[in-house]
């Protein structure tokens, strides 16, 4: 298993960024649309483990102005997960995973920094 993933659907902006930085670096990743390929709850867990709950998900999105405010309270109290699994729109994208760096967005600093 490759040691560096990069989550998202292949038609965001921001995730085509991110792939276009990672490949001008020349850096062995693997690609995970969570679109076709729907997260597990335990990936999210681990997730959550790792970064609160506020900077996973992604209020901005269509898929949060659509949620109930009981789903979005649920949600930001860490109850649904369920919910970012069967709504990956919800995530902040894209989402890169190193075995030191778990980063949600795209900010080349970071990127740099984690790699």
């Amino acid at each position: 298993m490759n040691p560096i993933t990069l989550y998202g659907i292949p038609n965001c902006d921001t995730v085509r960024k991110a792939r276009k930085f990672l490949d001008t670096q020349q850096v062995d990743y693997q690609f995970h649309d969570f679109r076709k390929n729907p997260l597990t709850l335990e990936t999210l867990q681990h997730w959550l483990a790792q970064q609160p709950i506020d900077v996973i998900v992604n209020k901005r999105s269509t898929g949060w102005k659509q949620l109930s405010d009981q789903q979005k309270q649920q949600l930001m109290a860490g109850d649904n997960l369920e919910l970012l699994a069967e709504i990956p729109t919800l995530i902040k994208r894209p989402v890169l995973q190193t075995e030191t760096a778990l980063l949600f967005g795209f900010k080349e600093a970071d990127y740099q920094q984690a790699l």
